[in-house]
């Protein structure tokens, strides 16, 4: 039997932010159909009850869920695109930061929500949207470097569609070393944009990320 995250304490309901956080937690384990109020009350260590001083029902945390990935995902994508750079390989290295740092964009929970999709007509409609975009955005981020339209559409689509596909390849995290996955990072920006990283610009892109220089 599961522990309950937090001590049960009299009269305590919890906190909205709580209920939300058991509810992601079970969306990674379990899938959508591990999202039910009294698993979560169990795994909490609250009333069934106390759920419903947060949300209406389990559609209103769904849709807190639902929330929490646009923001974090579609959100923190698009301010990365837009990011000062001075080059399109900075800009694009820039984008890594993305792939590397789940606090900016969380990869298992994009997996678990694009499962969830295949059953959820609405929310399917919400993923083609967010996949529209963000390939805006990154073809906007071309542009914006010079990039004729249809090329920096392409380029965009490259870049998305290959990170998407490297996600929904592995559920678990990535099954390769951090380290030469980062080595390799600068090799796939000059495909992406067709232009060199420069030293300085790998210097700074591994400064961000230090396991890079050790190999694990």
């Amino acid at each position: 039997m599961t522990e309950p995250l937090i001590e049960k304490t009299s009269g305590w309901r919890g906190t909205r932010e709580i209920w939300i956080e058991a509810a992601y937690q079970a969306l990674l384990e379990n899938g959508i159909d591990g999202v039910k109020v009294m698993p979560l009350a169990q795994r909490l260590g609250l009333s069934r009850t106390s759920f419903y001083g947060h949300f209406s029902d389990r559609d209103d945390l769904l849709n807190a869920l639902i929330t929490l990935w646009q923001s974090k995902n579609t959100g923190n994508l698009v301010r990365r695109t837009e990011d000062y750079a001075e080059t399109i390989t900075e800009a694009i290295l820039n984008l890594f930061d993305l792939w590397l740092m789940p606090d900016l964009f969380d990869s298992k929970l994009e997996f678990a929500v694009r499962n969830w999709a295949h059953t959820d007509a609405s929310l399917a409609v919400l993923l083609d949207e967010a996949d529209r975009v963000r390939a805006g955005a990154l073809q906007a981020m071309f542009e914006r470097f010079g990039y004729d339209a249809a090329y920096a559409r392409v380029r965009a689509d490259t870049i998305y569609l290959t990170q998407i596909g490297y996600i929904s390849m592995i559920k678990d995290g990535p099954s390769e070393p951090l380290g030469p996955r980062l080595q390799r990072m600068p090799y796939f920006v000059e495909i992406f944009c067709g232009k060199a990283v420069s030293e300085a610009e790998t210097a700074r892109f591994f400064a961000r990320h230090p396991l890079a220089d050790k190999g694990n």
